[in-house]
């Protein structure tokens, strides 16, 4: 039977899910580049005949034509697609196929969620396979571009074209199946080759006839033939429409479905009472004692409505239950009750959290202000800080604090921007947002909601989460949420959002401009000593079931695991190195063994070791030409030896060590500096060009960048030029300029505590940096010894002996 397919389906077809044709593209002329095309990667398939000026979208499954599909699209985006003479072969030969077929150009490759390839493909112009060159790693063939002979102009041609137009129509009118959009395009299409190569495709024929249709080369002939076949389909439509007519008073399946149910309906009422109507006045019984928004309520009342007139039986039914399920379990306008003691609320976060006073001195402000006002909008905070330092567990504090709710959503490696917006009700499966989700679980509209690592927040083809965010945590927007599930405006004005971040450098600007940036600081030896006194070592002797008088340690003990078992800003390993030491124990009072309760350093090498992380290398008396430098990590602080060396060349400065670009143009800098000021610094100018100079940055295997490592590296240039040695036990870090001048840099803390572990005593930081050392406790940096330069030959003076 001959027949258009609807448009809008799109049938699956054995192993390639091959859909038929959308639209027609029409385009002038032959492509020039395609017509001297004589090699292509060709595709086979089984059931689909492509005409030229059709686009088609076809999923691929067999490995050859994926494979042919990537080559062609790496290369210039063509493709041979032909028609196998028979679709249950496999791996098909040049017997196996139909030798004219159409040169398609690949639109678009797509990666489908199940794993297969799907690609749109728009076909340009007939070709004629000669041969088939190769079968692996897909099929290849040697082709001749046919030439598309040109539209006749008299007037049988454009009857014809008139008669398959009109014909077109009226199998458009008499086929429920096919949408009238078919009309307009049909009336859009000018040129008479395109018109027939979209009605050719949509025809329901045999494939043999639709091949014989695209090899004839004769324009006029092909028309003929398309007429021969509208007419046809015409016959059999109007022959089908009368038939229907006879038998219209009959139930169709729908109505009939229908008659049943209501009887059914019926049925149920008179035996045990209609059990969907009374799910229908729970739901309306808990509405009644739901205090929510107008807007809520009336979408809640609408749905209600429509789910009364719904067949339970639908799939649309259950869809519409759980989203008045959602409406009645949000806590619209249900607050917690915050707890408005000050004092209280300072003691709850000194004793979770050691330090940290900058973070609790805001939420103390915050719960000040609306204690007196009453209602504020809530702050969006972020802090910043290394990993380990205690960002996620302090949100929990501040919601003990407040007497809040709390929620952790963490947003690492979170690429769907639905996972924030939530998925529109017409999807399968959609559901609101985790955002929405988490304020449903915890039933409170003010709970205290950390949002961890918002730094590593991805982007991809499903949208942006960082975007996303934007209206989440912008004060001025976020009273009027807008879930694309929900659909209706949520407030989440009273949310006090909580973002934590390794990094600022990988956030999003306007995400950042949004927050309120509080800096959590890398711990010093001092400090971490407090933290494992107060909470790791009472917190490992309950999770291994021990006691204080089974198991005790001193300030040594301590101390020696700090320094030579952890080397990080936080606490996180060195909770697990205490975890250690308390297994060993727990290990001895279960099997009765005899041990030292009072554990001393002894014990600690017995137990954990050899010493991880040794100070000695940073003592050696190092040869003329290295420097030591202060890094800045998203772990922390660390310390950076710079090596230089010079030996007989031609002044060419060689960078090894997996340097980024700021950091070489900071060693082209210093050694353009040195040669510019060679009399100041007492350097024969004659040594720059009769040498190669090498700096080197030892672990190569890590990528080192940044500006912080200028005056390391120009010290380490003019110890090796003059052969004089870096003073021991000397670091510093900041950037230089090509005048020589010192400039700030950030991090200062971290590097501060690096270089204090490393056993290091005096640092040289740029004057401007002062202020940053002045905002560190006292206490933490005893014992060093600070240089504040403005310029480079002040630096040269310090180091150098």
């Amino acid at each position: 039977m001959l027949m258009f397919d609807d448009l809008n389906m799109l049938p699956l077809m054995n192993e390639e899910i091959e859909y038929l044709p959308l639209v027609s593209i029409e385009e002038d002329g032959q492509d020039e580049e395609l017509a001297s095309k004589e090699f292509i990667p060709i595709l086979p398939l089984r059931n689909t005949i492509l005409f030229p000026g059709v686009v088609i979208p076809i999923t691929v499954g067999r490995e050859r034509s994926v494979s042919a599909v990537k080559k062609a699209y790496e290369e210039d985006k063509y493709i041979g697609v032909l028609t196998q003479k028979q679709p249950e072969v496999e791996v098909p030969n040049m017997e196996d196929l139909n030798t004219t077929g159409t040169i398609a150009r690949i639109m678009k490759l797509l990666k489908m969620p199940d794993g297969s390839t799907t690609i749109i493909i728009h076909g340009k112009d007939r070709f004629y396979l000669e041969e088939l060159l190769e079968i692996d790693p897909h099929l290849r063939g040697k082709i001749s571009v046919l030439d598309e002979q040109e539209s006749p102009t008299d007037n049988e041609f454009k009857a014809m074209i008139a008669s398959m137009k009109d014909l077109a129509e009226q199998i458009i009118h008499l086929s429920p199946g096919i949408p009238t959009e078919a009309s307009v395009i049909l009336k859009n299409i000018d040129k008479a080759e395109f018109l027939i190569h979209f009605i050719s495709s949509n025809l329901k024929i045999k494939n043999q006839e639709k091949q014989a249709l695209l090899e004839i080369s004769d324009i006029k002939e092909r028309a003929h033939w398309v007429l021969k076949y509208l007419n046809t389909e015409l016959q059999l439509l109007e022959l089908k429409n009368q038939i229907q007519t006879k038998v219209r008073s009959d139930l169709d399946k729908q109505q009939r479905d229908y008659f049943l149910n209501q009887q059914l309906k019926t049925i149920q009422e008179e035996l045990h009472g209609d059990g969907s109507n009374d799910e229908m006045d729970k739901l309306r019984a808990r509405a009644v004692k739901q205090v929510w928004p107008q807007r809520a309520k009336e979408r809640f009342d609408k749905e209600l409505n429509r789910i009364k007139r719904l067949n339970p039986a639908v799939p649309e039914y259950s869809m519409a239950l759980n989203y008045i399920e959602l409406l009645l379990e949000l806590p619209w306008d249900k607050v917690s009750k915050d707890g408005f003691d000050l004092k209280k609320a300072a003691k709850i976060l000194e004793k979770d959290h050691y330090g940290l006073e900058k973070v609790k001195k805001r939420i103390l402000e915050y719960l000040a202000v609306l204690k007196l006002k009453g209602d504020m909008k809530s702050p969006i905070l972020c802090f910043v800080g290394p990993p380990g330092v205690g960002k996620t567990s302090l949100g929990k504090s501040i919601a003990k604090a407040l007497k809040r709710e709390f929620v952790r959503m963490s947003l690492g490696g979170l690429h769907d921007e639905s996972e924030i917006r939530g998925h529109r009700k017409t999807y399968i499966g959609a559901m609101p947002g985790r955002i929405i989700q988490s304020i449903r679980k915890v039933a409170s509209s003010n709970p205290v909601f950390i949002l961890d690592e918002i730094d590593k927040v991805g982007a991809n083809f499903r949208g942006d989460p960082s975007s996303a965010l934007l209206e989440v945590l912008d004060p001025e927007q976020n009273s009027t949420f807008y879930d694309n599930y929900l659909e209706v405006e949520y407030d989440l004005s009273k949310v006090l959002f909580i973002a934590t971040a390794n990094s600022l450098s990988n956030m999003h600007p306007a995400l950042r401009d949004r927050m309120e940036i509080i800096t959590i600081s890398g711990y010093s030896l001092e400090e971490k000593l407090e933290i494992a006194k107060k909470h790791l070592v009472p917190k490992q002797r309950v999770e291994h079931g021990l006691n204080g008088k089974q198991i005790r340690l001193n300030k040594a003990v301590l101390s020696k695991t700090i320094d030579e078992y952890t080397r990080e800003s936080g606490v996180r390993q060195l909770d697990r190195t205490i975890a250690a030491l308390m297994r060993a124990t727990a290990k001895s009072v279960a099997m009765e063994e005899a041990y030292n309760i009072n554990l001393n350093t002894k014990d600690v090498e017995r137990i954990l070791g050899l010493k991880k992380y040794d100070k000695d290398i940073y003592k050696d008396d190092n040869p003329p030409g290295v420097a030591i430098g202060l890094a800045w990590t998203q772990t922390g602080g660390d310390i950076l030896f710079i090596e230089s060396s010079l030996y007989k060349g031609k002044g060419q400065l060689k960078l090894t060590g997996n340097l980024g670009d700021v950091m070489k143009e900071s060693a082209t800098t210093a050694l353009s500096f040195i040669r510019s000021n060679a009399t100041l610094l007492e350097v024969d100018p004659v040594v720059f060009d009769e040498n190669d100079f090498h700096i080197h940055v030892p672990e190569g295997g890590i990528p080192k960048d940044g500006p912080s490592a200028g005056i390391t590296i120009l010290s380490a240039l003019c110890s090796v030029i003059t052969k004089r040695k870096i003073k021991p036990f000397l670091a510093m870090t900041g950037e230089i300029t090509l005048r020589g001048k010192v400039l700030p840099v950030g991090g200062i803390k971290e590097k501060i505590l690096a270089a204090k572990r490393a056993g290091l005593n005096t640092i040289i930081l740029s004057s401007i940096n002062q202020r940053d050392v002045e905002q560190i406790n006292p206490d933490f940096i005893k014992g060093l010894q600070f240089h504040y330069v403005k310029n480079m030959m002040q630096v040269v003076e310090l180091a150098l002996n």
